[in-house]
């Protein structure tokens, strides 16, 4: 399915009475988690594995609540398990305990920025990381919660220091494509985002972010391609369907799109 970002980013290109704040979370079409090397939070698992997974760090850390990497990794669990409250929670008094864990700081930022607490999240994140040693993820998800702000233009520049630490970093391209088609600036957000879609590692919500940008272009055929490229034929119809069901929402129409008639032959005419 089509990301819930990409979703709102179609509400700023529909009518006035189609638009609404933003709801959603730019990060969560794809960042990682912002750490301290001393925070051990281990590798992403697969849905199936998280409430499992908060279940074990639930029990790490209610034995040891003022360990800030019990509290990290247990926040992080609740966070895949869409209990962000919670998390922030955690994080809270992980941060009350450790003012200076840097680890504890970018964990509790990303988590603020969740829950739509963006200008706590910035005040939190500034403290995450230094001038002199900034953190690539962490300047990505101060990007997404200014660009939750209105602020495009502050979010693309933390958006480029970002890529200078890590060039290319598709979930960084990512967020700046979306950036740029929430400034309205569709030709560079194509371009951003074919060169995050182009990068081995890359998350499938990307292409889906690709395909919604071709597609406010007025390139339907076009983005249904990137919507069911490398995607098995069950999944690749189900992100054409909304796909199409997302764009219609751009002119306030009522009925889906309805599929493009092949030219007519002009063979026996």
């Amino acid at each position: 399915m089509i990301c819930a970002a990409c979703f709102a980013l179609v509400r700023q290109f529909a009518p006035v009475a189609l638009a609404a704040a933003l709801a959603f979370t730019l990060i969560g079409c794809k960042t990682t988690q912002p750490t301290e090397t001393t925070v051990g939070i281990g590798a992403v698992r697969g849905e199936a594995d998280w409430p499992r997974t908060a279940q074990v760090r639930a029990v790490r850390y209610r034995a040891n609540p003022n360990d800030p990497e019990a509290a990290v990794n247990y926040a992080q669990a609740l966070r895949a398990n869409g209990q962000r409250a919670k998390a922030v929670a955690v994080l809270e008094q992980a941060a009350i305990q450790h003012p200076k864990h840097r680890g504890v700081l970018g964990a509790y930022g990303r988590a603020l920025a969740d829950v739509g607490r963006y200008k706590q999240a910035l005040d939190v994140l500034n403290h995450a990381h230094t001038p002199g040693a900034p953190d690539w993820r962490i300047l990505s998800v101060q990007g997404a919660a200014l660009d939750q702000m209105g602020r495009h233009e502050d979010a693309q520049r933390y958006y480029a220091t970002a890529l200078r630490i890590a060039p290319d970093e598709p979930s960084v391209l990512s967020n700046l494509g979306l950036s740029y088609a929430l400034s309205k600036d569709l030709v560079r957000a194509e371009a951003t985002l074919r060169r995050a879609a182009g990068q081995s590692r890359v998350d499938p919500r990307v292409r889906q972010s690709l395909a919604l940008v071709v597609g406010l272009q007025g390139r339907l055929a076009e983005a249904e391609g990137v919507a069911r490229a490398d995607r098995p034929p069950d999944q690749g119809a189900g992100d054409v369907a909304y796909l199409r069901q997302t764009l219609a929402q751009q002119n306030g129409w009522q009925q889906p799109i309805q599929p493009e008639k092949p030219a007519v032959s002009s063979e026996g005419s």
